[in-house]
């Protein structure tokens, strides 16, 4: 498997196996502290492209002042053996200054979309994700961008970037991927304690507890929002940010569920601010 450092050769590799028999090309853009969430990702590309490219950048500029990016998890070898293991053709692994170079004064803002769920909660944090995908994307060239529904307000903020800019990747999303116990898989995970990983299982139970009630008829975005909040408020180790239910392309509230409505949340434990969500389906 082999590792590229930058954008040309990336676009190189990419444009090479596109023209050796037309061959299709995923990317999986990633931070890396890479985990089942990512194989997942990898997986669904292989399944679909003929070749896959996975990048690892910790990306600064969706990263407060005050947030973790000094300290985000960063373990390299073990996420190439990860990558390799799941069939992943090429590593994309650049430098901050390959990405952002000197001088350069172009950023992308995704007007509303920025400003919602966790943009509201983390100014500057969906231009930071929406420029470097945005980077990623005019690099490789992919057919296929695949992305976890984790993310669903990262999601959004992308396909409305791919829309609006017509660009010919096709944003796929893939389910979230949860340990046995219901916590869905984060790379922030490894920053809690064993008291505070008992404690974030609450947000998955809050996601099933609304999601039992829309199951059962319930339609009121104020009653299945109470549902999910009670849960969360029962456990004095989580510190809410935002519960919410939303149009999940505008991410603005909505009154009423209706079928594809997200639920989404986010919150503190201890110091590490986890998310979650579910897509409303009926059953």
């Amino acid at each position: 498997m082999e590792i590229l450092r930058t954008c040309a050769e990336l676009r190189e590799w990419s444009r090479y196996e596109r023209n050796d028999g037309g061959n299709t090309i995923g990317l999986v853009p990633t931070m890396g502290a890479l985990h089942q969430g990512h194989a997942s990702l990898i997986r669904a590309s292989r399944a679909s492209v003929g070749f896959t490219a996975v990048s690892i950048f910790v990306n600064p500029t969706q990263f407060g002042p005050n947030e973790d990016f000094a300290r985000y998890p960063r373990s390299f070898d073990a996420d190439c053996a990860l990558a390799k293991a799941e069939g992943a053709d090429v590593i994309f692994a650049p430098s901050v200054d390959e990405m952002y170079p000197a001088g350069g004064a172009m950023s992308i803002e995704i007007e509303g979309l920025s400003h919602r769920l966790d943009g509201k909660s983390r100014p500057g944090h969906f231009r930071g994700v929406a420029t470097v995908v945005a980077k990623l994307l005019i690099a490789s060239e992919a057919d296929r961008a695949f992305f976890g529904q984790k993310d669903a307000a990262q999601v959004a903020v992308l396909r409305r970037l791919a829309a609006d800019l017509r660009v010919a990747t096709e944003i796929v999303v893939c389910p979230i991927v949860r340990d046995p116990d219901g916590l869905a898989l984060s790379s922030r995970n490894v920053y809690l304690s064993t008291e505070e990983r008992l404690s974030a299982l609450a947000l998955s139970r809050a996601i099933r507890n609304a999601e039992a009630q829309f199951t059962a008829g319930e339609r009121r975005a104020e009653a299945l929002l109470t549902a999910a909040r009670s849960i969360l408020a029962a456990e004095p180790g989580v510190r809410v940010d935002y519960v919410e239910l939303v149009d999940w392309a505008t991410l603005l509230p909505v009154e009423s569920a209706a079928p594809g409505s997200l639920l989404a949340m986010a919150a503190w434990v201890g110091t590490t601010r986890l998310i979650d969500n579910a897509v409303l389906i009926p059953a």
